[in-house]
């Protein structure tokens, strides 16, 4: 068995922050370990602390060793494996959040580019103790927050100039994601489509669908439709709840247009899901 160490951390203590540290670990693979390919429900940003392997995902395959790291981003599907004789150790943090988003495509990663090299190594190699040291302090709540937020920082400034990724102006392009973002956060239980986001963005539909595409590797209506699935899946694992409750929770009057979406989107009906083990 890999030697695996992870930590749930405390929902009210990272609720009110729009990064929310959901947990974090650190595992020692054995040779020719994998996981996948399958689909997760937060970001998870990998740092790859000795060893090697490879990481799959839409954006290609990716052999990687120390020293650099991949993210994987909701609903994306990804396979990674540990190298046969020389296999990987890495540490990762889960992250949710409105801003998680805009913070990474200002690092340079979005589901089509989920791959980085740590250009200030430090950090990341004391990502998983510095959340650990944390952990057992007072206040240690505020300084796992922050430990995540200098993370975020050294993955910001060790990324490529944005100028050089994309011709649009950084800051105006971040500030209309993380607008649009909130929009659909705030709005996706209700009817909402592309057109009434972009006009809350101030923005032509067309664009702001080309600005999610370049960031999250799908356009702003299969951004939007993503994220009602993501958020269906956890509704449905409230028993209390029936299919047609949690259809119009995530915008759906319709139970069969939204159970018709689900398994475009997931694959199975939202009944097949709720009965599936492990969901």
């Amino acid at each position: 068995m890999p030697d695996e160490q992870f930590h749930q951390s405390s929902s009210d203590s990272y609720g009110q922050s729009d990064v929310t540290l959901l947990f974090y670990g650190q595992e020692e693979c054995r040779p020719g370990h994998s996981w996948g390919p399958a689909l997760r429900d937060a970001y998870i940003l990998h740092y790859i602390r000795s060893g090697r392997g490879v990481f799959r995902s839409q954006g290609g395959e990716h052999a990687l060793e120390a020293g650099q790291g991949f993210l994987i981003s909701p609903d994306t599907l990804v396979h990674y494996e540990a190298d046969a004789s020389d296999p990987w150790t890495y540490a990762w943090i889960g992250l949710r959040g409105h801003g998680v988003r805009a913070l990474l495509a200002r690092a340079g990663l979005t589901p089509a580019q989920p791959v980085y090299t740590a250009a200030d190594r430090p950090p990341f190699e004391r990502m998983y103790a510095g959340l650990l040291e944390a952990r057992g302090m007072p206040g240690g709540d505020l300084l796992a927050q922050a430990a995540v937020y200098r993370l975020l920082a050294a993955l910001v400034a060790g990324a490529p100039q944005a100028s050089a990724r994309q011709s649009a102006p950084p800051r105006a392009r971040e500030a209309h994601l993380s607008k649009a973002a909130a929009v659909i956060e705030n709005g996706y239980s209700r009817k909402l489509a592309a057109e009434d986001i972009a006009r809350a963005v101030g923005l032509d539909r067309t664009y702001l669908s080309s600005l999610f595409k370049d960031a999250y590797g799908v356009p702003l209506q299969t951004y939007l439709l993503q994220y009602r699935m993501r958020r269906a899946r956890e509704l449905l694992r409230n028993p209390s709840l029936s299919v047609s409750d949690v259809a119009r929770s995530v915008g759906y009057p319709d139970p069969f247009l939204f159970s018709k979406m689900f398994k475009r989107v997931c694959g199975v009906s939202p009944s097949g899901y709720r009965e599936a083990p492990g969901r």
